[in-house]
């Protein structure tokens, strides 16, 4: 039987017994010393009757609260055994509070996983609403914008002064906008405004397309080198080996010939003739091989192997560097300064030996002879980046080579190849790291290594 309705039942028939009690009492006139403990008794039962009857508001008062808050941790099960109605009413409610629990459960994983797509994607993102404060902000865009932090756009002020003001002036703007963070960036933002719950919030997305025309201009490059190769090899193998074969026949059947007989059979003119043979052919071979060897030479600007990374200390690796480069310099005067004894990179330090080695070596080569070569190298840490400066008192770039310098095949030099720089700033760009140059005509150049 229902037992919700049995203590219903008992609860009204002794408010009942103890009303008709109290009548009858009052009615005869009986003692109130015996009146009074029934009268409590009667209060006593009937605030029991109403906290029993309306148990089931508070029940449902406690589930309300409970999704409000989110406390999903509540059980309804301690009046389950009041009745079969009770027992379903509490299975649903606990029913659905697990579902809530599930909900909030596979909303917070889809957090997580969306908020870690964030962080680990290429391209700077974040987040600002009508005040300028700052919701989100990824990994990237704190290292495109080289800084650790970000809260409001105000913290751009002492950085990125005109970023800010960009930023509010583009949000109802979807074309892209260009923004020049200093010599080794270019970011591409374009902005686009959502509304988030009667919020205008807007989202930003920010790429350095420096580095990306850098190299898609550095593919081009290699793609043209590894066609003209091709063909210059496949050209001048057949006839290299043509003039070798010829030139052995002559040495073989023509030039004995003559040499016996010369004075004697043949005129002396067709003796002369082999001879002129003799040596065109020697020559042919001669250039054909050495442009063999010139056009293979190249071949590692289109194969250089991918860094092995590594913490590399920055301290020993300069001052490896700096005994390399006196070996083989000009009577150089180099000055090494590591703005921290720990300050570290995470590189390939064979190819960063072959980078500043090169470095180093153009800078001796581009003095004149009545110079004595200073180069200056320091490496600091600027922000989330470190960097590598090497300084040469030469006589400077003309600003028009400038911007042609890191283009492959390009020299400014009588001797030389023009692929250093080329393959020194890919090699950087390996590193997910940047090359550039900054040079005064008169004054020297300095090439840094960003990392």
């Amino acid at each position: 039987m229902n037992r919700f309705a049995i203590g219903i039942g008992w609860r009204i028939a002794g408010v009942i017994v103890l009303s008709g009690a109290i009548t009858y009492g009052y009615v005869r006139e009986t003692n109130g010393l015996v009146m009074f403990p029934l009268f409590i008794l009667e209060i006593v039962l009937t605030a029991n009757l109403y906290q029993y009857v309306t148990s089931l508001n508070r029940k449902l008062t406690r589930f309300l609260e409970s999704v409000r808050y989110s406390d999903f941790a509540v059980a309804f099960r301690a009046d389950s055994n009041l009745g079969p109605t009770f027992y379903e009413l509490n299975d649903q409610f606990n029913e659905v509070l697990d579902a809530f629990r599930q909900a909030r459960a596979e909303k917070e994983a889809n957090l997580h996983y969306v908020n870690t797509i964030i962080q680990h994607v290429n391209v700077g993102l974040l987040t600002f609403d009508a005040a300028g404060q700052v919701e989100l902000v990824n990994q990237t865009a704190l290292r495109l914008l080289g800084i650790y932090r970000l809260r409001t756009l105000a913290d751009l002020k002492s950085t990125h002064a005109e970023l800010a003001t960009l930023l509010k002036a583009a949000a109802a703007s979807p074309t892209p906008m260009s923004y020049q963070t200093g010599a080794d960036g270019e970011l591409s933002i374009r902005c686009t405004a959502v509304r988030l719950r009667g919020r205008l919030v807007t989202v930003v997305s920010m790429q350095n397309i420096r580095s990306e025309l850098q190299q898609r201009e550095l593919d081009a490059w290699q793609n043209l080198t590894k066609v003209l190769r091709h063909e210059i090899m496949n050209s001048i193998t057949p006839i290299v080996s043509l003039a070798g074969t010829m030139r052995d026949i002559v040495e073989t059947d023509l030039v004995p010939f003559t040499s016996d007989e010369a004075e004697h059979s043949i005129p002396r003119y067709v003796s002369e003739s082999v001879n002129d043979l003799r040596d065109a052919l020697s020559t042919i071979e001669q250039r054909g091989t050495g442009v063999m060897q010139f056009v293979d030479a190249y071949r590692n600007f289109t194969t250089i192997p991918q860094p092995i990374f590594a913490d590399v200390a920055l301290e020993p690796l300069l001052r490896n560097v700096v005994q390399l480069a006196e070996t083989n310099a000009r009577k150089p005067t180099i000055t090494c300064e590591v703005s921290s004894p720990n300050l570290a990179i995470r590189a390939d330090a064979a190819q960063i030996e072959m980078v500043l080695i090169n470095l180093i070596k153009n800078a001796v080569e581009s003095l004149d002879r009545g110079q004595t070569p200073s180069i200056d190298i320091l490496a600091e840490a600027a922000g989330p980046r470190v960097i590598i400066h090497v300084k040469d008192n030469g006589p400077g770039i003309e600003p028009e080579a400038l911007e042609q310098i890191f283009i492959p095949f390009y020299t400014t030099k009588k001797t030389g190849s023009g692929i250093g720089l080329s393959l020194s700033r890919q090699i950087m760009q390996l590193h997910n790291g940047q090359l550039t140059a900054e040079s005064t005509p008169g004054q020297g150049s300095t090439f840094s290594l960003v990392f």
